[in-house]
């Protein structure tokens, strides 16, 4: 494999990063956006704190209940792109 090909190996592997830790938080939100919004339109009520106090709570229970789980996926891929810059640029 070529150096240019393993460069886009890891961009690719980057942004699939990127989509496993912030897809399913960006999901959360969205899903109880809706729901406020569906809330709101049917009280009349339009509060912004009323959309932006659960979306928080949610995101930040959420990071409490998987970060372990995304530091375990940001670990394994930095040590998978360190690995391929040593295999890149030669050891000593």
């Amino acid at each position: 494999m070529g150096d240019g090909d393993t460069i886009a190996l890891a961009g690719q592997q980057a942004l699939w990063t990127a989509l496993l830790l912030g897809g399913p938080l960006l999901v959360l939100l969205l899903v109880i956006g809706m729901a406020i919004a569906v809330v709101q339109a049917l009280t009349q009520i339009q509060e912004a704190a009323l959309a932006f106090v659960p979306k928080m709570l949610a995101l930040g229970i959420a990071l409490l209940l998987g970060g372990s789980a995304a530091a375990g996926i940001m670990r394994g891929f930095t040590t998978t792109l360190f690995d391929r810059i040593v295999a890149v640029g030669g050891a000593g």
